[in-house]
């Protein structure tokens, strides 16, 4: 890809910078009704064990403020709220309408709707002011934004003196011989399971080359520290399959 400043990555494909933030809503608006079906049939239902080992590292406390970003259909933000209490503030933020209405209605459903504000924002300009949360999450969803560097500028403003972001994502795979496995599964097997389940193949083969395109571990290592994060550190999971990268706000 060139380095024209007004470009980026919509999985392999180079797109106008305005553009993407509408390209991506599209394939969330397509997939938001079957997103939870769907991840649990990619990951082998193995996201829990990955949001479950996020919430370990992000050692929450009753009554604290705590902002899940790109929360989608609410899986986080449920147990973030069962964490930090009623006494607490837990706020899901996501910039796809269509995935906030699914997390609204599921949260109803269990409910924990009371304890939860729902906020349509986008991760480069978060709506909130400065030192408001504790702690910041974000699962699955840096590699969708834009403009990564600004959206970290944007957290570590919003995170208090003290306060930690929590990246989970999909990385790059270390273990011997997992890459080309990897990459069969995800251009073959998740294109099919989305035409199967959610009738849509294009949607899914973005999200396979969304992964590739991502920052592989210590280049996101660098873009937190550039960003103002310190201390920060990374876990390895399901081989590299998946990283959970944390940083403090001192």
């Amino acid at each position: 890809m060139s380095h024209d400043p007004d470009k980026t990555h919509f999985g392999y494909k180079t797109v106008d910078k305005k553009d993407k933030a509408g390209l991506v809503a599209d394939v969330f608006d397509s997939v938001a009704d079957k997103y939870d079906v769907m991840n649990d049939l990619m990951s082998l239902g193995i996201h829990r064990l990955w949001k479950r080992f996020t919430l370990d590292r992000a050692g929450l406390k009753k009554g604290q403020c705590v902002l899940d970003l790109a929360g989608g259909t609410g899986d986080l933000a449920a147990k973030i709220a069962q964490k930090v209490g009623p006494e607490g503030h837990t706020v899901l933020g996501d910039i796809n309408a269509s995935m906030l209405r699914v997390g609204r209605d599921k949260l109803i459903d269990q409910g924990l709707v009371s304890h939860i504000h729902f906020v349509q924002a986008n991760a480069e300009q978060l709506p909130f002011p400065d030192n408001a949360f504790d702690c910041i999450t974000i699962a699955f969803g840096l590699r969708n934004v834009t403009d990564k560097q600004k959206a970290l500028q944007s957290m570590f403003q919003t995170l208090k003196p003290g306060g930690r972001l929590l990246i989970l994502e999909f990385s790059k795979p270390l273990l011997p011989g997992l890459g080309p496995l990897y990459d069969a599964y995800s251009f073959t097997a998740l294109p099919l399971i989305g035409k199967l389940v959610a009738n849509d193949s294009e949607s899914y083969r973005y999200l396979a080359e969304s992964i590739r395109m991502h920052p592989d571990q210590k280049t996101l290592v660098s873009m937190m520290e550039e960003g103002g994060f310190e201390l920060v550190e990374h876990f390895n999971l399901s081989g590299g399959i998946v990283a959970l990268h944390r940083g403090f706000k001192l």
